[in-house]
């Protein structure tokens, strides 16, 4: 299994490096804005047992919201929350989530969305001192635009909102923080590369077959299709 997903990494990032020389950028997510934003942890209730879900503080964070495929709204596509935050030692911690089912099985599976306000699942499992886990963002508001620019607009206002939530195995969703954004960046698309499988949070280790799809199916298309990343 982990050579066959490595295997498909490989050979998806030929088609990720010729769309990203055709973009001349980003082969996936090429649509998004960027947003400043204030991750408020509280911990998990009961305790995850992982260090890094169960603390309380809060900092800034800087998030991407982004259309997978870059189709113009109101078509649905794939959407994208990539958050970026500094650990206590420096170094970057990245999210990558994308819309899909909230249920065990359904978790697991993108879900083409038209509107924002939408279950974002890691996809990915983290190996953990608890076991797997993934991780979560789940709307505070009801609608939510899914085009850069009104998103742009709606965090401007405070609009702009999530949960983020991690499953242990197929367990429920627990809510271990809130996520809201301030304001939007101004360019719309500065160079950031978020990459989850390096960047992971303290105490949790990409695995499963995802991680070893993603790890080089992105970092062949990032080196053949300069500048690009989620």
């Amino acid at each position: 299994m982990t050579e066959l997903a490595q295997l498909a990494g490989r050979l998806v990032a030929v088609p990720l490096g010729a769309v990203a020389r055709w973009r001349g950028g980003k082969p996936m997510h090429p649509r998004g804005v960027v947003l400043d934003a204030v991750l408020e942890r509280h911990g998990g209730r009961p305790p995850f047992g992982v260090p890094w879900l169960d603390a309380v503080a809060t900092g800034e964070v800087v998030v991407r919201m982004s259309r997978g495929a870059g189709l113009p709204a109101p078509l649905p596509d794939v959407l994208g929350v990539a958050i970026r935050m500094i650990g206590d030692d420096g170094a970057p911690v990245d999210l990558l989530l994308s819309t899909t089912g909230r249920g065990p099985i359904t978790r697991l599976i993108p879900v083409p969305r038209s509107d924002a306000a939408a279950t974002y699942s890691s996809i990915m499992a983290y190996r953990s001192a608890a076991g797997p886990v993934r991780i979560a963002a789940l709307p505070d508001a009801p609608s939510l635009p899914s085009d850069p620019e009104p998103v742009a607009r709606e965090a401007a206002a405070g609009g702009v909102a999530f949960r983020l939530a991690a499953a242990v195995g197929a367990g429920e969703w627990r809510p271990f923080a809130r996520l809201r954004a301030t304001g939007a960046r101004r360019p719309l698309e500065p160079a950031f590369r978020f990459d989850a499988v390096r960047n992971a949070p303290p105490g949790l280790t990409a695995s499963g077959p995802m991680a070893r799809f993603r790890e080089p199916a992105y970092a062949t298309a990032r080196e053949v299709g300069r500048p690009t990343g989620v």
